[in-house]
């Protein structure tokens, strides 16, 4: 089971629902508080961020509904994802500048450790995958829910919080 993605289709299904459902979220988010997102330092890069996640989360189960791929090929995809967005998640990290000393602590809890917990948990379900020990598709479980969970966080924040 955890080595092949057919047993995996429902979990595929709810999870590509609610990552999308939040995709839709977020853009409405960021649309309605557009004006005060660019003015606040920071809060253009979270917004990204937040896109990834939740792009990570949707794009993997969508790979894992793909009918009839060998367990490689899967590996294949779920590895160049977690290229793709590990390496934007750094680019956007880089470009919105390092923190202030007091505030280094909420920088890493808040964009590097989110980023890398997902992109870890991807490269592993993808390297478990492909050599068919260590877990396989049961490491998509946690990288579907840190996506999602930060994704909704970091909504909040574009939506509610930055207007207090």
């Amino acid at each position: 089971m955890a080595y092949t993605a057919a047993g995996w289709t429902d979990f595929s299904v709810g999870i590509l629902g609610a990552a999308a459902t939040l995709v839709g979220l977020l853009f409405v988010a960021v649309s309605i508080n557009l004006t005060q997102i660019l003015a606040m330092e920071g809060l253009p890069a979270r917004a990204g961020q937040t896109l990834l996640f939740l792009a990570t989360a949707l794009f993997a189960a969508l790979f894992v509904l793909i009918p009839g791929q060998r367990h490689w090929a899967l590996s294949a995809e779920l590895l160049v994802l977690a290229v793709v967005t590990g390496g934007a998640h750094l680019q956007i990290t880089a470009r919105s500048g390092r923190p202030g000393r007091g505030a280094i602590g909420l920088w890493l809890l808040n964009r590097v450790l989110p980023a890398t917990g997902i992109t870890a948990c991807l490269i592993v379900a993808a390297a478990t995958l492909l050599t068919r020990s260590g877990g396989g598709l049961y490491w998509m479980a946690p990288t579907s829910a840190l996506g999602i969970l930060f994704g909704i966080t970091n909504a909040w924040v574009l939506l509610v919080e930055i207007l207090r």
